[in-house]
Parts: structure tokens; C-alpha cells; sequence
């Protein structure tokens, strides 16, 4: 590795039940600690939650209730893991944002504080955003190899749009050339998703909420529940079509994937 190390640096990643970093448990953890001599020493090791897996999540990272049956729960491997990482530097992919407060809170339920005082982080997520700007500028040079010389102007930016399209679909053969197909290779959601923001997404046959403290519990099981939480949802700031499903759903009635 062409880095100047001082201490070795632990690259660890997450497999997590959710997003929600104080409600979501971790279900696999692999760290790789590489040493100032550029040894490495790897360990992983999959995670009993002690709560269910939402299948929306097992669709991303495959790990299923079965799975993680008989694996330690976290508490049972918290102080290997923590001697581990004593004394190290920390990175990994958006650790910034996810993995580290979620590991720092894992930690903390066990009784152990881990700190990122004396410790250095090294996310290579913010890396790229910073070296790789997104900017339709940036886009123009990379693939037409052009100064945007008319940005932030709408005649120019429409244009500058045109031709980095244009470039795209010369460059990478696998891009969609069929406007559906492209439509939907540029939305955000994946096949799951019921609505074009991700709010809502299809788990087990059954409507899950995708977002929020409640990611991962189905609508069905709110209406029984916590109705308050999707008469929020109505009156907050939602797209009409996510309104109406949870609106069918207080009323009883919960659509089904065909």
C-alpha cells in the first residue's frame, strides 16, 4: 500500500439490519488491519442480531434470519473486536457516516467506549467525492473532452447534457439505448421499489416502509400497531402515490406483490 504509515489502520465494513444507526443491529463484520510493514491480518464473522432481518434487507446483502441462528451476538465477540482495533487508524468506505457510529454504538451497549480520539480516519468515499466532482461541467470535460465555457446558463447546460449523453451511450456499450430501459437504469430505486421516491418498497410480498425509524416493518404491521405513524405520513410531505397506499392500508386493505 503507498500510504505512510505510523500505526496500522483497520479497513472494516458493516452488514447492518437497517440504516437507523441506534435501532439496527450489525449482522456481519469484517476488518482488515494492515500494518506499517504492509502485513495484514483479516478477520470477519457473522453477527446474531437478536432482532429480525427485514427481508428488504437480506435482498440487499443476503444474510437471512437462518443465517446468523447460531453466530455469537455481538456482545459475545464486543472485546475481541475492540482489542482489535486498539491503538489503530480507521477506514473503509462512508465509515464517516455509518459504519464507525454504528459500531460505536454496538460497543456501547456492551459497556465499552470507543473513541476516535488519537485515531485517524480514512474514508475513501469522501476521497472520490472530492477528486471526482459531479458537476455537468466536470461531465462535459471527462467525456467530450470540452470546457463548459456557457455553465449555469439553460441554453449551454441543455446542450452540454445533449453531448455528455451522446458520449455515454459511445462509451459504455451496456448503457441502455431503449428509453424505458434507460429510465429506469437511472432511477434510484431498485426492483423493490413501489414508488418512484424509494419511500416504499415491496419485503416478503408485503408493502414495507423504506425509510426512517420504522424501515423495515411492514404496513400491514403499522396499522395494527402504530396507525398514528401513517396518519403522520398523510399529512406530511409524501408523494400522493405513497398517501394512497397507506391511506388503503388504515383502511385495511394492503396490496400485494403479483
Amino acid at each position: 500500500m503507498n500510504l505512510d504509515l505510523t500505526e496500522p489502520i483497520v479497513f472494516f465494513d458493516l452488514e447492518a439490519t437497517g440504516l437507523n444507526i441506534t435501532r439496527d443491529r450489525i449482522v456481519e463484520i469484517c476488518v482488515v488491519k494492515v500494518f506499517p510493514d504492509g502485513q495484514r491480518e483479516t478477520k470477519k464473522r457473522l453477527i446474531n442480531p437478536c432482532i429480525p432481518i427485514p427481508p428488504a434487507t437480506t435482498e440487499i446483502h443476503g444474510i437471512t434470519d437462518e443465517d446468523v441462528r447460531d453466530a455469537p451476538t455481538f456482545g459475545q465477540v464486543s472485546k475481541s473486536f475492540f482489542e482489535f482495533l486498539e491503538g489503530c487508524d480507521l477506514g473503509g468506505f462512508n465509515v464517516i457516516k455509518f459504519d464507525i457510529p454504528l459500531i460505536t454504538e454496538e460497543f456501547k451497549r456492551n459497556g465499552l467506549d470507543f473513541s476516535l480520539d488519537d485515531r485517524r480516519v480514512i474514508d475513501v468515499q469522501r476521497i472520490y467525492h472530492k477528486m471526482e466532482p459531479r458537476t455537468l461541467s466536470a461531465a462535459l470535460r471527462f467525456y467530450c473532452n470540452e470546457e463548459h465555457l456557457d455553465a449555469h446558463g439553460s441554453e449551454g447546460d441543455a446542450i452540454a447534457s445533449i453531448k455528455v449523453l451522446e458520449a455515454q451511450l459511445e462509451k459504455y456499450s451496456d448503457v441502455p439505448r431503449d428509453v424505458t430501459e434507460l429510465d429506469q437504469f437511472c432511477s434510484q430505486r431498485d426492483a423493490n421499489s413501489i414508488d418512484r421516491d424509494g419511500k416504499l418498497r415491496w419485503g416478503g410480498g408485503e408493502v414495507v416502509i423504506a425509510f426512517g425509524q420504522k424501515s423495515g416493518m411492514t404496513l400491514r404491521a403499522l396499522a395494527d400497531t402504530e396507525p398514528g405513524y401513517l396518519k403522520w405520513i398523510l399529512r406530511g410531505d409524501f408523494s400522493e402515490e405513497v398517501k394512497e397506499i397507506v391511506a388503503e392500508g388504515l383502511e385495511g386493505r394492503f396490496r400485494q406483490k403479483n
